[in-house]
C-alpha cells in the first residue's frame, strides 16, 4: 500500500494530461458544507460530490454501495442487500455520521444510525459527504462527517424516465420518473422496486436473505407572489431477511419516511429566510422465524427548522437559525420494552438549539466561524462549534485549515435498552484537518492533508456481574484518529480519473488496540472513459487487515467493479456492470458473506 499510493497517483497525474486539452469546467455548488450555496472549489471544509452521472454508472442497489469506493470513507453490512449497514467516515464509529435526506436528519432515535442501505439511488440526483464535524450547523452525530443525499426534481419542463433491469442472485429492479413543470408550478414522482433473493447471511447458514423494497418520492413546488412553497415525501418499504445467531431464518418488516413542508421568500435583497417542517418515521417489525416475534423500534420526530442568511457586506454573510426537534422512540427488544421506568410507556425527547455562523472573504482570505447551544431534555447543554479558514497562495494553490467540536447525544438505546443508564453524557470530539489543494490547469486537481480526531466519553456496555450477564452503559472510552489522505481527481471531454488514497490510524486511547473493522490503508481509482455517446468505467478499492470482535482479524481485500453503457438511441440505453470482477471472498463483518462476481443490466428509457 505505502508503495502503491503514491506510484499510482504520480500515474494518474500524467495519464491524461497530454492526450486532451484543458478546458474550463464549471466547479458544482455545494450546500451542505455551509447551509448555504457555495462553489466546490471555494468550499473551505473537504467534500465529496456524487454525481448523477456516477449513480447511474454504478448501477447500486443502495447509497452505501456509492460511498465505498471514495476515500476516507469504510462500509461493513452484514450480508447482502438490506442488511445492518455501517458507514465510517475517517475511522470515526458508525453512529457517529449524520445522513441527512434534503437536509433533514434521517437518523434513527432508537440507535442513532440511519438505514442508509434502504435509500435507492434511483431517488437521488447527487451526493455530498462533507469530512469532519459540523455539529455547529446539524446538531448530534456530525463527528466523523455528514451525508446529505439530494433526491431527484427537474423543472426544466417534461421528463420522463423507466427502467428496468436484473441480475445475479434473482435480482430484479424497475423504477419510474415523471416531472412537469410551468411558469409558476412544477411537481414530479419517482417510483422504484427492487427485488433480490439475495445470498445466505452468514457463512456457516445456506438459507438466502432476500430483501425487496418500495420506494415513492414525490415533490412539488410553487410561487406565491414573492414567496416559494415546497412539498416533498419520502417512503421506503419493504421485507428483509437474514439469519439469527442461531442460524434460524428471521424475516422483518421495514418503513423508512421523510414528509417536508417548506415555505423560501426574500424580504429584501439582503435577506433570505427559509421555514421547514418535517416528519420522519424510522420503523421495524420482527417477523416471521424471530426469536421474540412482537420484537419492534420506531422512530417519530418532528421537526422545525428556520434559517435566516443576511448579506451584511459584499465580503460578509450571516447565517442564524433556530432547531427544535420532538421526537417519540419505542420498542421491544429480546422481549424487553424500551422505556424510561417499567409502565412508563414510550420515550420522548425535546432537543432545541440556536446556531450561528458567519462567511467571509478578504482578498486572498476565506473564512468560516460558526457556533451552536443545543438544549438536550436528557442531558442539558451542549455547545458546538467549527472554524475554518483558507488562504489563496496563487498559481492555482490554496491552503485550508479547520477545526471543531461536535457531540453524538446517547440514543435511546443507550439510556433505556438492555443496559441503559440515564446519566450517560453526549460523546465528544475535537478535531482539527489542514489541506493543500492545487489545480493544475482546469481540469485537474490535487488535493494532500491531514486530520485528527479526538474522541471521549466514548459509550460502552460494562460488565457489573459477568457471570449473569448484567451491566450498564457508561461513559468510559476514548479515541483518537489521525491520517492523511491524498486525492486527485481529472474531469475531461473524454476521461474522468479519480485516485483516492488514505493512510490513519483509528485507535482506542484506554487499551491502545485499533478501532474495530476500520483499516489503516484505503485506496480507491476510478477510470471512466467516453468514446462518442457510449462509456466504459473501472472502480477499484483495496483496503488492509482490520480488527472484529472476539479478536478477530479480517483480511485486506481488493475490489473491482466494471461497468458500460450503449447509447442505442436519442432516449434509449443499456447499461452493465460486473460486480467484483475478481471473484474475491471477503468479509466485512466476521462470519458474514458478501456478494461474489456477478452480472446486473438495465434498460432506460429517458424523454
Amino acid at each position: 500500500m505505502r508503495r502503491l499510493i503514491p506510484l499510482a497517483v504520480a500515474l494518474l497525474a500524467v495519464l491524461p494530461a497530454a492526450a486532451e486539452d484543458n478546458r474550463r469546467e464549471l466547479a458544482p455548488v455545494v450546500v451542505t458544507a455551509t447551509r448555504t450555496s457555495v462553489s466546490a472549489e471555494h468550499t473551505l471544509a473537504p467534500v465529496t460530490i456524487i454525481d448523477r452521472a456516477e449513480i447511474e454508472r454504478s448501477m447500486a442497489v443502495d447509497v452505501a454501495e456509492l460511498l465505498r469506493f471514495h476515500g476516507g470513507i469504510e462500509v461493513a453490512r452484514n450480508g447482502g442487500p438490506g442488511q445492518v449497514t455501517s458507514v465510517f467516515i475517517r475511522g470515526a464509529e458508525s453512529d457517529h455520521t449524520l445522513v441527512l435526506l434534503d437536509g433533514v436528519r434521517i437518523n434513527a432515535g432508537t440507535t442513532g444510525a440511519a438505514a442508509i442501505q434502504n435509500v435507492s439511488p434511483d431517488i437521488v440526483e447527487r451526493i455530498e459527504i462533507v469530512k469532519g464535524p459540523r455539529a455547529a450547523l446539524y446538531g448530534s452525530e456530525a463527528v466523523g462527517g455528514v451525508i446529505n443525499i439530494i433526491t431527484r426534481k427537474d423543472t426544466s419542463g417534461v421528463r420522463a424516465r423507466a427502467e428496468s433491469g436484473g441480475g445475479r442472485y434473482g435480482t430484479r429492479k424497475a423504477a419510474g420518473e415523471l416531472a412537469l413543470a410551468g411558469d409558476v408550478a412544477a411537481g414530479g414522482v419517482n417510483v422504484s422496486w427492487l427485488d433480490t433473493d439475495g445470498f445466505p447471511t452468514f457463512k456457516a447458514s445456506d438459507d438466502d436473505a432476500g430483501y425487496d423494497n418500495l420506494t415513492i418520492d414525490g415533490w412539488g413546488q410553487t410561487e406565491l407572489g414573492q414567496a416559494r412553497l415546497s412539498a416533498r415525501y419520502w417512503r421506503a418499504h419493504g421485507t428483509t431477511e437474514y439469519a439469527d445467531f442461531f442460524l434460524l431464518p428471521v424475516r422483518q418488516q421495514y418503513t423508512d419516511s421523510m414528509g417536508e413542508l417548506r415555505l423560501e421568500a426574500d424580504p429584501t435583497d439582503a435577506w433570505q429566510t427559509r421555514l421547514a417542517l418535517s416528519r420522519v418515521i424510522d420503523k421495524i417489525d420482527q417477523g416471521r422465524g424471530a426469536f421474540n416475534p412482537s420484537d419492534f423500534t420506531r422512530t417519530d420526530r418532528y421537526e422545525l427548522d428556520w434559517q435566516n442568511d443576511f448579506t451584511l457586506r459584499p465580503w460578509l454573510e450571516l447565517v442564524a437559525g433556530f432547531n427544535g426537534s420532538r421526537e417519540q422512540t419505542s420498542g421491544t427488544i429480546f422481549g424487553t420494552p424500551l422505556e424510561k421506568r417499567p409502565g412508563s410507556g414510550d420515550v420522548h425527547q425535546d432537543v432545541d438549539a440556536l446556531y450561528l455562523q458567519s462567511i467571509g472573504q478578504l482578498g486572498r482570505h476565506r473564512f468560516v466561524a460558526a457556533v451552536r447551544r443545543t438544549d438536550h431534555e436528557v442531558f442539558g447543554a451542549e455547545n458546538s462549534w467549527n472554524l475554518d479558514y483558507g488562504l489563496d497562495l496563487g498559481r492555482g494553490l490554496r491552503f485550508t485549515a479547520s477545526a471543531g467540536r461536535a457531540f453524538r447525544a446517547p440514543s435511546s438505546l443507550d439510556l433505556y435498552g438492555f443496559g441503559g443508564n440515564p446519566g450517560l453524557d453526549p460523546e465528544i470530539s475535537q478535531s482539527w484537518d489542514f489541506n493543500f489543494i492545487q489545480r493544475i490547469g482546469d481540469r485537474q486537481t490535487l488535493r494532500i492533508g491531514a486530520f485528527k480526531n479526538r474522541i471521549k466519553d466514548l459509550i460502552e456496555f460494562v460488565f457489573t456481574d459477568p457471570a449473569n450477564f448484567i451491566g450498564e452503559n457508561r461513559n468510559v472510552e476514548k479515541a483518537r484518529i489521525t491520517g492523511t489522505e491524498v486525492a486527485y481527481e481529472y474531469r475531461g471531454e473524454h476521461w474522468q480519473i479519480r485516485g483516492e488514497a488514505t493512510v490513519q490510524d483509528p485507535r482506542d486511547r484506554t487499551t491502545g488496540e485499533k478501532l474495530l473493522r476500520r483499516a489503516d490503508n484505503l485506496f480507491t481509482l476510478t477510470i471512466v472513459r467516453q468514446i462518442g455517446a457510449h462509456e466504459i468505467g473501472l472502480n477499484f478499492l483495496t483496503t488492509d487487515d482490520r480488527l472484529d470482535f472476539g479478536d478477530q482479524t479480517l483480511a485486506g481485500y481488493a475490489l473491482l467493479n466494471l461497468s458500460a453503457r450503449a447509447q442505442l438511441s436519442r432516449h434509449l440505453n443499456l447499461r452493465a456492470k460486473v460486480e467484483n470482477l475478481l471473484d474475491k471472498d471477503y468479509e466485512l463483518p466476521a462470519g458474514y458473506n458478501t456478494a461474489g462476481r456477478g452480472v446486473y443490466a438495465t434498460l432506460t428509457y429517458d424523454y
